[in-house]
């Protein structure tokens, strides 16, 4: 990938589609329940089909599934990253009563500390990370089973 200023440029907005998302739910006392989380995934699968969108726009005739992966995986993995710093900043410096709070909400009994949180936070990024850019892909790729372009 020659350049990359498209994917950090689209990593960039979904962070701060994500934290805006998160800081509004914070205002509402509602981003203590993880089943909001869920809209996160729907705010990364945009901000992947939008930037294999534009890629595809810009090298039609260069565009490769790999390409197309490449440039999802990399500015999900940013987004990921700095939504997980921000989480991790918001949980210890803004509001120290976000984790217990977090933690009495899913009623589990977990005894987890802020790392074991920002890496499950972490890791559910890249994974849906992954799993957008498999499924945008799906509507990007050359097929080889019927004529297309031509």
């Amino acid at each position: 990938m020659k350049n990359l200023s498209l994917p950090i440029r689209f990593g960039l907005v979904t962070s701060a589609v994500l934290i805006a998302y998160f800081l509004i739910l914070a205002l509402f006392n509602k981003h203590t329940n993880p089943a909001f989380s869920f809209f996160n995934a729907v705010i990364t699968a945009f901000g992947i089909y939008e930037v294999i969108r534009l890629k595809k726009l810009e090298n039609q005739d260069d565009f490769s599934y790999g390409e197309g992966f490449k440039t999802g995986i990399v500015t999900g993995f940013i987004a990921t990253l700095i939504f997980t710093f921000f989480f991790l900043f918001y949980a210890t410096e803004i509001n120290v009563s976000f984790l217990p709070e977090l933690l009495q909400t899913i009623k589990g009994g977990f005894n987890a500390d802020i790392g074991m949180v920002t890496f499950v936070v972490l890791v559910m990024g890249l994974a849906t990370t992954v799993v957008c850019v498999l499924s945008v892909m799906q509507l990007f790729k050359k097929s080889r089973n019927i004529l297309q372009n031509q």
